[in-house]
């Protein structure tokens, strides 16, 4: 039979769980690197912004659109000149900006207005003279949301 994993974490365990500790290290310095990226940005460029890596000097950055992206390009002298005053961004000599489309954008929310009385009524009506059951009974459903 095999053996349940252990998930706990226990001062012995603490070897396998080091790399954890690792991983939530490098996490919270990036995500503290990108705070000080999109602080150095014009508020009109930081929406949509997100900081990918900076190595060997080289930034780089991800716009979700093609036209914030340019304007990143066009602005970096000074996006740069600002990130420089900080320590982490010292040797920063470069920025790439890469076009990255969000995966996940919030749906609008779907209103649903009621119909008038008028119409109510024409439904009902054409739901009188079909002979399709399944049908009747859709349009008589969507009849009954009338406006009050």
């Amino acid at each position: 039979m095999k053996k349940k994993t252990d998930l706990e974490l226990t001062p012995d365990s603490f070897s396998r769980a080091s790399t954890l500790w690792e991983l939530m290290a490098k996490a919270q310095h990036h995500a503290q690197a990108e705070q000080l990226v999109i602080a150095a940005l014009p508020e009109s460029l930081a929406k949509g912004t997100r900081f990918v890596s900076c190595r060997e000097g080289e930034l780089i950055i991800s716009a979700a659109a093609a036209t914030t992206a340019s304007q990143i390009r066009f602005r970096q002298h000074e996006i740069m000149e600002e990130l420089r005053k900080q320590e982490l961004f010292r040797f920063v000599w470069k920025l790439k900006v890469k076009v990255a489309p969000q995966r996940f954008s919030e749906r609008p929310k779907v209103k649903m207005t009621p119909l008038s009385n008028e119409n109510a009524r024409l439904l009902k009506e054409e739901a009188g003279h079909t002979k399709d059951k399944q049908l009747r009974e859709v349009l008589e459903k969507l009849a009954s949301h009338v406006r009050d």
